[in-house]
């Protein structure tokens, strides 16, 4: 049996590549083609559900692939089955069944009806990829899936400036959550010196004897991973993105924000709960932040006017107590409350428009005077306090902005040293300076190597910050994330004596996305003149097949796998030391910053109102 699981990835992948082939005038012959995908994935998990159920749920693994192997690094795909992939696999193959059938009504003569569609089974070969996956590197292909199909569908209107900015935004919370689970694999590899299968982590006395010596390391692995699931299910403090991400269709809304997306960080957390089950610090952690969470989400969903807006915030209130469950080592209840609550959210998102409608005609017939509720017998200045801070969200939104995004983009704008001219006058020289000292380390003061690659990491992270912050030129913007990449690589080639070829496969992804990239910039730059990064251009509206490019190379420069940099930014976090905490913090920082520098890039070229539109354009939201 174990070797039919990665026949759950092929399926919607086969279905995926399909639909990219049928034309986006057939809208019968596209959605029958995917909605018969789908219909054959739910009958084959239903039956092999059923089949697993007989030979008494056993716990399958199956390692499938190995893509890289060195004498000290394994990276493989790795598949496992039990009761939380089951639960997962059934709540998911049905709830997307129902959306796919529900969406072939809702989006008929929608402009982007293919590219929905498209979308739709992108996602569910990230989703059954982390379901499926027996170890992080594998999960980790199926996050970065979710993550982009995830922005996709937020931006499905992509001539509108809501949901583009919206879709930034909540990628950039994403973006938090992956480098999360890529710390979470570099301390794994320094604390098990192996690829670990989740199979391992359920092993009790291997986990006790690895984290009776390094038991900070074990805290660190378990922070960063709840991380994570906080960003991925809308946890405080991230919990503002998940109102946003509505702007998308509704369908997309039901399946993602409502059911699936948004309950992977509690995957994530029954996944590794045997690693962090007895740190009881860890657990007064997680069961806090829900929480915390539950309490603060109750009551800005009872004061939205919004019912998209009421139903996310009541669905991460019912996330964090899944936390709290969790945290109390409940897991089957967990999985029960998950699957219920998925449920809820699906329907209520789909029947929302209709309900809103017969609300609105009910109210002019039979007037319903407002009910007491607990809050009316509080002090008034309680209750009118609690109602401020929950119509403004407990400024959670302004908080990230304040605290985390302004302070970075401030930094970025007063990096004036970094032009195009000043790249190859100065930086190109350091950098070859730099690479001399890496082939000839005995020539180097042992002192003076120690802090090289500190230095070197953070030249890389402060050109992301300049590109981040940038407004005016697009090459120049481009130009420095894709340079940030040479530089984490030199950076990590002084720590020790290992094969170059882990350096070369992590750049020849970013070498040739980068020119590739380039290249569509200069094209699109040629027929419109004028580019900057000061708002919205909408070129995809006129040039669709260079945004297409455009896109896919903003992928292959972020990591996505699609290039042999997925797997050597592993590799790279896997020569860091466990002691080097300010090299791995510099340069996981330099793979956020620079994810939301390439994205944005991306949304400011090709998305949004096009700036030739003739029609007024809403531009601020309230």
């Amino acid at each position: 049996m174990a070797s039919l699981l990665h026949y759950f990835i092929l399926i919607p992948m086969v279905g995926f590549f399909i639909s990219l082939t049928i034309p986006g005038k057939r809208e019968g012959l596209l959605s029958w083609s995917t909605f018969g995908i789908v219909g054959i994935h739910m009958l084959s998990a239903q039956v092999f559900i059923v089949a697993w159920a007989i030979s008494g749920f056993p716990t399958l693994d199956f390692k499938d692939l190995v893509l890289f192997k060195s004498s000290d690094y394994e990276f493989f795909l790795d598949f496992s089955f039990d009761k939380i992939t089951a639960v997962y696999l059934f709540v998911g193959s049905f709830l997307t069944f129902l959306v796919t059938l529900y969406s072939r009504y809702y989006l008929h003569r929608e402009e982007g009806y293919k590219r929905f569609f498209n979308t739709i089974l992108f996602f569910y070969i990230g989703y059954n990829t982390i379901i499926f996956a027996g170890n992080l590197e594998t999960m980790f292909i199926g996050w970065e899936i979710l993550g982009i199909s995830s922005f996709l569908l937020i931006a499905f209107y992509r001539d509108r400036y809501l949901p583009v900015k919206n879709a930034v935004k909540v990628f950039s919370i994403y973006r938090v959550g992956d480098v999360g689970l890529i710390l979470a694999m570099w301390m794994s590899h320094h604390l098990f010196h192996e690829n670990v299968t989740f199979l391992k982590l359920s092993n009790y006395e291997l986990v006790h004897e690895h984290l009776q010596t390094h038991s900070m390391i074990g805290v660190f692995i378990s922070i960063v991973i709840l991380i994570s699931a906080a960003a991925k299910s809308a946890q405080f403090p991230f919990s503002s993105w998940l109102p946003r991400a509505m702007e998308g269709p509704t369908p997309s809304s039901a399946i993602f924000y409502g059911s699936l997306s948004v309950h992977i960080g509690v995957f994530v957390l029954l996944r590794t709960f045997p690693f962090w089950d007895h740190q009881l610090s860890v657990r007064i952690l997680i069961g806090s932040l829900g929480l915390v969470s539950s309490l603060i989400a109750t009551g800005i969903a009872r004061v939205q006017s919004s019912v998209k807006s009421q139903i996310a915030y009541a669905s991460i209130a019912q996330i964090g107590l899944i936390f709290i469950e969790i945290a109390l080592g409940f897991t089957n209840l967990a999985l029960i409350h998950f699957a219920g609550n998925a449920f809820l959210r699906t329907y209520q998102l789909l029947v929302s428009p209709s309900v809103v409608t017969y609300l609105i005609r009910e109210q002019f017939y039979n007037f319903v005077p407002r009910h007491h509720t607990i809050e009316d017998s509080w002090p008034k200045r309680l209750e009118y306090s609690l109602y401020i801070l929950c119509l403004k969200e407990w400024n959670m939104d302004s908080f990230m902005y304040r605290f985390l995004w302004n302070p970075i983009k401030v930094m970025g704008k007063k990096l004036n040293l970094f032009t195009v001219k000043n790249l190859f006058l100065i930086f190109v020289p350091i950098y070859l300076i730099g690479l001399y000292c890496v082939y000839n380390k005995q020539l180097i003061h042992p002192t003076v190597q120690y802090y090289l690659p500190i230095v070197f990491s953070l030249i890389g992270f402060v050109m992301v910050l300049k590109s981040f912050a940038e407004r005016k030129d697009v090459m120049l913007s481009w130009m420095l994330v894709v340079m940030n990449h040479f530089w984490v690589a030199l950076a990590i080639s002084f720590n020790e004596s290992f094969d170059f070829n882990h350096v070369h496969l992590y750049l020849s992804g970013i070498a040739s996305a980068g020119m590739l990239g380039y290249m569509a910039l200069v094209r699109i730059k040629r027929l419109e003149h004028a580019i900057d990064l000061d708002q919205f251009h909408g070129h995809s509206y006129r040039h669709p097949r260079i945004a297409f490019v455009f896109l896919l190379c903003s992928l292959g420069v972020s990591g996505f796998p699609i290039t042999p940099t997925f797997i050597g930014e592993d590799l790279m976090f896997s020569h860091i030391h466990e002691d080097q905490i300010m090299l791995a913090v510099l340069t996981s920082l330099s793979f956020i910053v620079d994810g939301l520098a390439i994205i944005r890039i991306y949304a400011r070229v090709f998305l949004g109102p096009h700036v030739k539109s003739q029609y007024e354009m809403a531009y601020r939201s309230s």
